[in-house]
Parts: structure tokens; sequence; C-alpha cells
């Protein structure tokens, strides 16, 4: 719990971002408000050198477009240190490249997530969508995360990456235990995450080899057979091309949805005139990724002495951006902590804000989470809460686990 003074006000004293804890009942905004009204916060860790949290808008801007001062490859963009060798392979990803090595590999992929190609997925979403919506609406009280915002994404994850669709649960496994490491629902022992991730890279050889012998147009196809300067892919960096759109391309808009679902349910006047005006859904998602932001942050390492907005930093500085801050940020947004689907402007960085990692899949994600809405508003508009959401224990990814729902009366 965080300690109070006597008028009620957040402490520094009690500030322990690495608290996982912290996060399992909420993310403690009142916390990262009063980061905000401070310099920037230096947190010692278990295992690792510490960090100093960039929690203002401005200095989380600024920090992600500089990938030249602010790099994600040097000490990887996740906030737990590794050993040399590990860092290295993870280096491979793209998640944790600078320019001009990021650029190359993000040009690999890059086709299959512009706006045109994603647009001409728009009508088998759609029909997803509602047979998802349908066979929950059928029993009448679910799970909403697992029955609705998972299926969703996975199933459209696994038709880009050529995973058949009757497998597309054993990526759901593997992603919440990798995701889940601290969890104890997801975590019989301590080493279950590392064991997900070679589950999920022995599937990953298995279906390569099916794409060599009988390719198809699905990035898996396209990863086998593409050449980076002269060379093709090695089996590890298909491994990790796979591993990141694979979670990242399930777990990131799973817990969007749910997380807009969870509003929608908690302010009643904003579903109303979502169910009055359709018009307002393109604005209400972005509210959606504002108020839900599902990555809360990502790391950087600084490359030489420098200062973000005036406040200095040294060179191999380990620097963390908190974008579940930023988008609560009084200075940027009116009335932070109020859900409005009318919010306009909403310059929210739930998708990186801007610089070269900027979310591959944010067209698709975007679309995903418009289609399910509109197709909710329609075929559940009476979706009622059935009990608590659980939320996922975690600092890293801002998750809801369980959203028990029941099919109610017709909302007036």
């Amino acid at each position: 719990m965080l300690e109070m003074d006597g008028s009620g006000a957040v402490t520094l004293a009690a500030v322990n971002l690495w608290d996982f804890d912290q996060f399992v009942g909420g993310v403690p905004h009142e916390m990262f408000a009063e980061l905000r009204r401070h310099p920037p916060f230096w947190q010692d860790e278990v295992g690792g050198p510490g960090f100093w949290n960039f929690t203002r808008y401005d200095d989380v801007v600024v920090v992600n477009k500089d990938n030249q001062t602010f790099s994600s490859a040097r000490g990887t963009a996740l906030i737990n240190e590794m050993p040399p060798d590990q860092i290295e392979q993870q280096r491979l990803m793209m998640l944790n490249m600078d320019p001009p090595m990021h650029t190359r590999y993000r040009l690999l992929v890059n086709k299959g997530f512009t706006p045109r190609m994603v647009g001409q997925l728009e009508e088998s979403i759609r029909d997803r969508t509602r047979s998802i919506i349908a066979s929950a609406r059928e029993r009448g009280q679910f799970d909403f995360v697992s029955d609705v915002a998972a299926e969703l994404p996975l199933q459209v994850i696994a038709d880009l990456m050529g995973v058949p669709q009757e497998d597309r649960h054993k990526v759901f496994d593997w992603s919440n235990r990798m995701i889940g490491s601290e969890d104890p629902e997801y975590q019989s022992a301590p080493e279950e995450a590392q064991l997900a991730s070679m589950e999920l890279f022995s599937y990953c050889h298995a279906l390569t080899e099916q794409k060599k012998a009988d390719p198809h147009e699905d990035l898996m196809s396209v990863l086998t057979r593409v050449e980076l300067d002269g060379e093709r892919l090695t089996e590890l960096e298909i491994d990790l091309f796979f591993m990141l759109l694979a979670v990242a391309g399930n777990e990131t808009t799973r817990n969007l949805i749910a997380h807009g679902m969870l509003a929608l349910l908690e302010h009643p006047d904003a579903h109303r005139d979502l169910l009055a005006d359709r018009s307002l859904l393109p604005g209400a998602v972005e509210e959606m990724l504002r108020f839900g932001t599902p990555v809360m942050h990502f790391r950087r390492t600084a490359t030489r002495d420098t200062d973000v907005n005036g406040f200095p930093v040294r060179e191999g500085d380990k620097l963390v951006i908190w974008y579940i801050s930023a988008n609560r940020d009084e200075a940027v947004f009116a009335e932070p902590s109020r859900f409005d689907v009318r919010r306009n402007p909403n310059p929210h960085v739930a998708f990186g804000g801007g610089g070269p990692h900027f979310c591959l899949g944010a067209n698709l994600a975007r679309l995903e989470i418009r289609v399910m809405f509109e197709e909710v508003l329609s075929l559940l508009p009476d979706l009622e809460q059935a009990g608590p959401a659980a939320r996922l224990r975690s600092n890293f990814i801002n998750g809801i686990k369980h959203l028990p729902v029941r099919v109610g009366s017709v909302a007036s």
C-alpha cells in the first residue's frame, strides 16, 4: 500500500515501481500523479543498477523519439537486467534494435501492416468478431477477456502469421506464461516463462519447415524467403520475429479491448452516448487507448551525457519511460482521470509517441478495436459486469486476466 501524509497525499518514500503488488489492485495513478510533480525519480532495484523514471508526457516523448541518444539496443527495451549473451540474443528482436538495423528489419514486415493491407482485413475481422460475440452471448454469462477480448486478436494474428486456427490457444498459453511471469495464476514455477518461450520456439521451428515446403502469403512464409543484406534470416531471427508478433500481436490488443469494455461498464453515460451516436466511436477508441494504455513502460539506455528537458543524465544511465503516466499528464490532458469519448485532441502515447519504435501494428489494433466495439454495441448493448475484474500482477503490461459479464436487460 502507498503511504500517505497527514493530508492524505502520497509520499515519495513509499514509491517502489519495482513492486508488482502495487499494480494488482489497479494502476497506481495517484502515485504517478505525485511523481509528475517532482523531477525524475531514481528507483533502486534488486540485481540491477537502478533507473531513472520519466513520468511526464514531454519527457517521455523526448526520450522515445531520440533513439541515437536513448538506445533500445544497448541494454534492451526491457526493464530487467540480462547477462551479456542474453542481451546479444535479444538484439536480434526489433524491439531491442536501434536504426539502421531496426529500420532494415522493420521493412521486412511493414508491407503486411500498411493501412491498405490492414483495410483489406476488415471484412474477415468483422465476420470473426460477430461469430465470437454470438458464441459468448449464447452462454448468457461469460468471461469477456478469454471468450471475447482474447479471441479476436488471436484469430487475426494466426491468419496473418499462417498459424492454423486450431493452434491459436497454444499461442495464448505461451503468451500468458511469458508476460505473466510474475503472476501466480500463470506461473507454477520460476522457470515457467523460459519453458514457454522454448515451447514457442519449438513450435516455430516446425512451422517454419512447413512454410519452406509449402509457402503461402502469410508473414511466416515471407520470412522464410526474404533476404536481408543478401542473406536469409537465421532460425533464431525467425524465432524472435515469431515471438514478437505472436505476443505483441495478441497481448496488447486483448488487454486494450478488455480495458475498453471495463471503461464502458464503469462509465454508463459514455456507454449510452456510444449507443446513441456511433460516430463517436473512433474518438472513443483513442480514449480507450489513452485510458487503458496496455504497455506501461519501456526502458532506454543513455548513449552519452545529456539532459531530458533540462534534467541531466549520464552515459550508461538506465531510463524507464512510463507511457501509462504520460497518458494521464494534467499538463496535456484536461481532467485526465475522466473517461471522455469526446476528448479532442487526444495525443496519447499508447503506441509509443512517435520515433522509430512507433507500434508496427497500430493500424491493425485500431481496426480490431473499432470493429469489436461496433459489434459489441450492436450485439451486446445490455452487457453487465458480473464480478470484479482480475488484474495481471505486472508493472509492465496493464493486463486484465478476467472480466466476468452477463447479458442483462437492454440498456436505455
